[in-house]
């Protein structure tokens, strides 16, 4: 056990699971002690098949039951991605501790279920079981990942009245729940209260403010970093400086940082960082050197990479470029109906109206069915979504009610709306319909008529917030004297009094 354990934390993680089947060709029977640590080492190799030939094997001994094994089982489940197989363990466990659900809790929130997560936290109040640490830290970072600030704010307030308050590692998941949730302001006074600011804590401060697009106070934490406090950056650090460049439209500074990561902090890049950098390469029009960094990269360029170059190429309608980008995007994701309508929308600006209408075609031959947009807010403990003109809520005749007030204040401003994404082919009301009714749209409506005056607006959308929506936006939350933050596919929006944090560049 003990060569196991040291192999399994230290590695090579292949020599605790030979180790593990040495003992039985010694006639050694592994214990409670054996069975998680050889769990946990085909968790770190993501060594499924092993995993469950370990499962297999505990579950006809009188360990099947034990929490700490059992705890070990949906880790290494989990670490494999097989969440309902995680679950299924769980539930037939007999006796649950915290350590057992909280494993449970952290299964969801690592494979992208923050709302079961979420869930789950609540079943295991409700079983009088006490939360941990550990339990408040996996649901506030899936409470992060939802977007559920209200959520993460009855953690924050529980954590407290639970005595957790002091905790550095409370701390550092809230500062980093609330600067993805907007709250900037509150997740840096957490990050000053911390007592000792580890690697991890400059992080979540960092790329908070990078995903907002606060590029002058992430690159001044990072000086700071690195200098008054003597913390070295690792690739996560690096990932937040250069997507706070990308997202303000810094590329000589982007270059400048991605260089500094390589020469200097002797960082390997990995997609992430090549990704902010032919973002904003694409986004300032230099498609050469987003194209010549593309061919040169380290490691194969994948589908966040090639997603990039074809929004730039949108952007700047590169019609022959975005054509070459959607073909490598084809290879990596023939199933993906947004790359298409991506490429379909790059012609539709063009003017080139029958080769948008070939692309489309060619999705319908292909049976593929463009993504449907959904936007979503959450109010006093429920989340209310919203698709295209959707007209289900229960309040659905007041959201359109508000919404056509709006627009009157807005056309009194002047604003026309933008139409020219929507096929020519359709007629102008119509076009105007479909733009006016979007996602985005009606769950503002909906918090507007659902809140008191002054109250800030959080709306995830699934899907980037288009251009027109985004000059609505602003304009709503310059009449309603509101600050609306709008989470989309690709980053944060600030609209307050009439302008948006990303100065129209997203």
């Amino acid at each position: 056990n003990v060569l196991i354990r040291a192999y399994a934390r230290e590695g090579p993680r292949e020599a605790a699971v030979q180790l593990y089947r040495g003992m039985a060709e010694h006639g050694v029977e592994p214990d409670n002690f054996t069975y998680p640590l050889v769990l946990k080492a085909c968790a770190a190799l993501l060594d499924l098949e092993t995993g469950r030939e370990v499962h297999e094997h505990v579950s006809g001994t009188r360990w099947g039951q034990d929490v700490f094994v059992c705890a070990g089982v949906v880790d290494m489940y989990a670490k494999c991605g097989c969440v309902d197989d995680a679950r299924a363990v769980f539930d037939g466990i007999a006796v649950r501790d915290a350590v057992v659900w909280n494993s449970m809790i952290a299964a969801y929130g690592q494979n992208g279920r923050p709302m079961e997560a979420l869930s789950l936290c609540r079943d295991m109040a409700s079983n009088g079981v006490g939360p941990t640490i550990a339990t408040l830290v996996s649901t506030i970072s899936a409470a992060a990942d939802a977007a559920a600030l209200p959520r993460g704010r009855e953690l924050h307030g529980f954590g407290w009245r639970r005595g957790f308050g002091g905790q550095d590692k409370l701390k550092t998941s809230l500062v980093d729940m609330y600067a993805k949730s907007g709250w900037l302001h509150v997740a840096r006074v957490l990050f000053e209260q911390l007592m000792k600011r580890e690697l991890v804590s400059w992080n979540a401060m960092i790329c908070g403010y990078g995903m907002h697009g606060h590029a002058d106070e992430a690159l001044e934490l990072f000086n700071k970093m690195r200098g008054d406090a003597q913390v070295t950056p690792d690739n996560i650090t690096f990932v937040g400086v250069l997507s706070a460049c990308n997202h303000r439209g810094m590329v000589e500074e982007a270059k400048e940082f991605f260089g500094l990561m390589v020469d200097v902090s002797s960082i390997e890049p990995t997609v992430q960082h090549y990704t902010c950098l032919v973002d904003v390469l694409g986004h300032t029009g230099r498609f050469e050197e987003a194209y010549d960094l593309i061919k040169g990269m380290s490691i194969k360029p994948d589908s966040g990479i090639w997603g990039a170059l074809l929004n730039g190429c949108k952007i700047h309608k590169n019609v022959e470029l975005g054509e070459l980008a959607l073909q490598k995007l084809i290879e990596l994701e023939p199933e993906d109906a947004g790359n298409y309508v991506h490429l379909s929308n790059i012609y539709a600006q063009s003017g080139k109206w029958e080769n948008a209408a070939r692309v489309r075609k060619l999705m319908t031959n292909r049976g593929l069915k463009k993504i449907l947009a959904c936007s979503w807010i959450e109010l006093k403990g429920k989340t209310h979504g919203f698709l295209v003109g959707d007209a289900s809520h229960p309040r659905s005749d007041e959201i359109y009610e508000e919404l056509e007030r709006l627009e009157g204040l807005m056309s009194d401003a002047g604003y026309v709306p933008d139409t020219m994404p929507v096929f020519h082919n359709v007629g102008d009301d119509e076009k105007r319909n479909m733009v006016r009714s979007h996602s985005e749209r009606l769950a503002i409506a909906f918090g507007l008529i659902s809140t008191p005056p002054g109250t800030k607006l959080l709306v995830t959308k699934n899907l980037r917030v288009c251009e027109d929506c985004h000059v609505v936006i602003k304009l709503i939350s310059k009449i309603s004297q509101r600050e609306i933050i709008i989470r989309d596919v690709n980053r944060y929006h600030h609209f307050v009094n009439g302008e948006c944090s990303c100065k129209d560049y997203w």
